[in-house]
């Protein structure tokens, strides 16, 4: 039997620059696993270029993304999602809506490069640190025996995943 095509979601406050990354990633990397989308609780409406420019540089796709509001996910016409990840502290303790499905979830915080401020050099080593520390989870994500995994022991490693290097230090329980 065929492993299914999960959806996953990655979420922050404006869909600019982690959750981004992490689509990104996630679509390159888990190509014909997993299907990838970002969105955020509050849009800014614009990809922020050293994303772009990050995933470029790494041999990412860095077409075709755009900054947009999770409600496009809660639609009856919306894929339903089988992951749902925030990256950001605050779009975690934000009150998230109700998901079709009750897709697994998991706070996997990153310091947010758009806000380091200074030369470009320091802002793109800051694009730089969190597409790693974004990669190292997803990798550890797409290891994961998906079909072998009880849902209490998927929450228990999807919740590891989002402790290790570079985690900022917010943990919600998302159960």
């Amino acid at each position: 039997m065929a492993e299914p095509i999960y959806n996953v979601l990655f979420l922050c406050t404006g869909n600019t620059a982690r959750s981004i990354l992490a689509e990104g990633i996630l679509r390159k990397d888990g190509e014909g696993r997993f299907r990838a989308f970002s969105a955020g609780s509050q849009p800014k409406g614009r990809v922020n270029p050293f994303a772009l420019k990050v995933l470029d540089a790494y041999g990412y796709p860095s077409q075709g993304y755009r900054s947009k509001s999770w409600d496009e996910f809660t639609r009856p016409d919306a894929p339903q999602m089988d992951f749902i990840f925030t990256v950001c502290d605050s779009a975690a303790g934000e009150s998230c809506p109700i998901w079709p499905g009750h897709p697994a979830t998991a706070h996997w915080g990153v310091e947010d490069p758009a806000a380091v401020e200074g030369p470009d050099i320091e802002k793109e080593k800051a694009f730089v640190q969190a597409f790693k520390y974004l990669h190292n989870r997803i990798e550890l994500f797409l290891n994961l025996p998906l079909s072998q995994l009880d849902s209490v022991s998927l929450h228990h490693k999807l919740r590891e995943i989002g402790r290790i290097e570079g985690a900022t230090s917010l943990q919600l329980d998302h159960s």
